[in-house]
C-alpha cells in the first residue's frame, strides 16, 4: 500500500486548485486586506489540504473521519471568507461563482470518502 496515498486522491489534488485560486485572490487584495481575511483564507484552504494528508494517514477509519470532519469545516470557512470579499465588491460574482462550484465538488467528494468509511 502507498504510505502517501492522499498524494493519488481527486479530492486532494481539487483542494490544492483551490488553495491555488485562493492565493492567487489573496495576492491581488487591497493591504488592509490581505493581512486579515486574506490571511484567514490562505490558513483555511491549506486546513482543507493538510487535514485530507493528515487523515489518510492515520489507521482507523474513526480517525480519518475526523479529520475529514475538520477539512469539511475549513472548507466551509473559505466559501464563506469568499462570500464575504464578494458582498463587499473585493470579489466578482463570477470568480465566486468559480470557487463556489469547486468548493461544491470538493465537498462531495469528502462526503462521498465518509460515506465509504461508515460501510
Amino acid at each position: 500500500m502507498n504510505k502517501f496515498r492522499f498524494l493519488e486522491w481527486t479530492v486532494y489534488k481539487d483542494s490544492q486548485k483551490l488553495y491555488l485560486i485562493i492565493f492567487e485572490i489573496v495576492h491581488i487584495l487591497p493591504r488592509e486586506y490581505r493581512f486579515e481575511i486574506g490571511a484567514q483564507l490562505m490558513r483555511a484552504a491549506l486546513s482543507v489540504i493538510l487535514n485530507i494528508a493528515e487523515g489518510g494517514g492515520k489507521e482507523s477509519d474513526k480517525d480519518f473521519n475526523r479529520f475529514l470532519d475538520i477539512s469539511l469545516g475549513s472548507l466551509y470557512e473559505v466559501l464563506a471568507g469568499v462570500d464575504t470579499l464578494r458582498i463587499t465588491g473585493l470579489l466578482s460574482s463570477e470568480k465566486y461563482q468559480e470557487i463556489y462550484s469547486l468548493c461544491e465538488v470538493i465537498s462531495k467528494q469528502l462526503g462521498g470518502f465518509k460515506k465509504k468509511l461508515k460501510k
